[in-house]
């Protein structure tokens, strides 16, 4: 091997790992959401000790938060779809812009039931949050157009040969 393809081999190595890396750690965050959402009834109950407008708004705070978890399940489940087809080496799929659509509407819900638990009882952490997942889901929808034009492309090229 030459030096150029040690090199080329190393950093194609290094961007593997760096993904597989990425994958587990979306699983670990999939499954901990799932956690945390489950145990929602109590760590709103524990909050609340801390925080009376938590021990007042209750029930409203834990549908709220019960939606907000699955949708962040879902957005991650997304993601961990996506990372599929980036260890496969087959990122431009058909697949991908569905999820990138998908991610996008989730990150608007997600803005949306921030909303309402602003108008409950506001903090500047969620009005960061709307902030944040406003920007996630711009950043996604335009990133599936830009995936749907890849596809389109790599589909073209495929049939060329």
């Amino acid at each position: 091997m030459t030096g150029k393809s040690k090199e080329q081999a190393a950093g194609l190595e290094k961007r593997q790992r760096l993904t597989v890396w990425t994958k587990y750690f979306l699983d670990f965050m999939f499954y901990a959401g799932i956690l945390v959402t489950i145990s929602l009834p109590l760590s709103i109950h524990w909050i609340g000790s801390y925080l009376p407008q938590f021990e007042q708004h209750y029930g409203i705070l834990l549908v709220i938060y019960f939606i907000l978890g699955v949708s962040a399940v879902l957005l991650i489940h997304e993601l961990r779809r996506i990372f599929c087809t980036v260890l496969a080496r087959d990122c431009f799929v058909q697949e991908n812009v569905g999820s990138l659509r998908r991610m996008g509407t989730i990150s608007f819900f997600i803005v949306v039931m921030g909303m309402v638990r602003c108008a409950v009882c506001f903090t500047i952490a969620m009005a960061v949050v709307i902030f944040v997942f406003v920007i996630a889901g711009l950043f996604s929808k335009v990133l599936a157009c830009v995936f749907e034009e890849a596809v389109r492309y790599k589909e073209e090229n495929d049939m060329t040969i």
